[in-house]
């Protein structure tokens, strides 16, 4: 299972203390070494939404370049694309929203715009020798609509499945899920694509974990998660972090998943930012620690 780490950017986005650029590439940097190798490290939105993304291209600027590391830039228009191409990211990740209230909110037009420009866009971003994912928002429910009908995600899959696009991603933007929506909408997409499917899970109402071994299960190419859980949606009301990849990482291990992560070094990434954040760390695993190895007295049998 592939772990895509999202808290340089959906960790940040939502954080009300701005983090100085230098300290976003040391914690991009000690990510790296954790062994992350598929980084959504900035977003391409304007700074007077989302002040915390405002020096997007002065950290793509220093970040660690590596053969085996991939950077990942979020954008929602033309305008965006035109930044991430020129910052020199690895993979645009371009967002449509499957509600219509929050697309307006989120991306300042409706879904039917959004879905128009979107093969324009992926053809541009593929030229240029990007790796092209498109993220679904808010597929699992919306905080303006509620329930999103399964066919409105999916005429949107079918959509975004003859495009040139290498990866679709399912979003619980706002972190209603359960494991039988997993199962529903997963099941639904792969119907549909061939394409590999990915997974961006916020953990809002406790149930990410259960959804991401429900996705484990159904055999996802990929989960995306937030080093110490930190993060959430600035457009979506109480919208908290995403699955902390630390927690993630225990879970996928314990479950018989090689995820190729240093545990240790998740923790040190983690303790980093929430330090620059003066926040406590919202996962349990730096808390709790690994499953700790059976210490008995030598007297004692061990069946």
């Amino acid at each position: 299972m592939r772990i895509i780490e999202v808290g340089p950017r959906d960790g940040l986005q939502n954080e009300k203390r701005v983090v100085a650029t230098q300290d976003k590439i040391s914690y991009i940097e000690l990510l790296v070494e954790a062994g992350l190798s598929r980084i959504e490290a900035v977003s391409f939105a304007r700074p007077d939404r989302v002040p915390q993304m405002a020096d997007a291209e002065a950290v793509m600027a220093g970040v660690p370049r590596r053969d085996s590391v991939s950077y990942i830039g979020l954008v929602m228009n033309e305008r965006g694309l035109n930044r991430a191409i020129a910052s020199g990211v690895n993979e645009a990740n371009i967002v449509v929203v499957a509600s219509e209230t929050f697309s307006q909110r989120n991306q300042g037009m409706s879904v039917k715009v959004a879905l128009d420009g979107l093969d324009a866009m992926t053809q541009r971003a593929s030229d240029a020798g990007l790796a092209v994912s498109v993220t679904i928002g808010a597929a699992f429910g919306c905080p303006f609509e509620g329930e999103v009908p399964t066919k409105q995600v999916a005429d949107i899959v079918r959509v975004v499945s003859d495009l040139n696009v290498d990866e679709i991603a399912l979003a619980d933007t706002i972190g209603v899920g359960t494991p039988a929506d997993v199962k529903r909408l997963v099941s639904t997409t792969m119907e549909i694509t061939s394409k590999p499917v990915r997974l961006h899970l916020h953990n809002t109402r406790n149930t990410g974990y259960a959804n991401a071994f429900a996705a484990l299960e159904l055999g996802v190419s990929a989960l995306d998660s937030s080093s110490g859980g930190i993060g959430g949606c600035p457009f979506s009301p109480n919208a908290t972090g995403n699955i902390a990849t630390e927690d993630l990482h225990y879970l996928l291990e314990r479950s018989g998943s090689t995820t190729g992560l240093d545990f240790d070094r998740l923790i040190e990434a983690s303790n980093f930012i929430t330090g620059r954040l003066d926040i406590p760390t919202p996962a349990l695993l730096g808390r709790a620690g690994w499953f700790p190895a059976a210490d008995y007295p030598d007297s004692l049998s061990r069946t």
